[in-house]
């Protein structure tokens, strides 16, 4: 529910350019990854899984 009043409250807006990503798993504003379309967190944990094609664990 708190998702669906935060897209409608976002497509209402008054000045169109202050639209926020967001992070499509969890609706986190901060720390978006844009190339993956999620935040830091969700990104980290869905790359620990394997779920993300190309992304490997560095170490060095």
């Amino acid at each position: 529910m708190a998702k669906k009043c935060m897209t409608y409250r976002e497509m209402r807006r008054k000045y169109p350019t202050r639209v926020r990503n967001r992070c499509n798993r969890c609706g986190r504003p901060r720390g978006y990854i844009r190339r993956f379309g999620l935040c830091r967190i969700c990104f980290r944990e869905l790359a620990l899984e394997g779920k993300i094609p190309g992304v490997v664990k560095s170490s060095w």
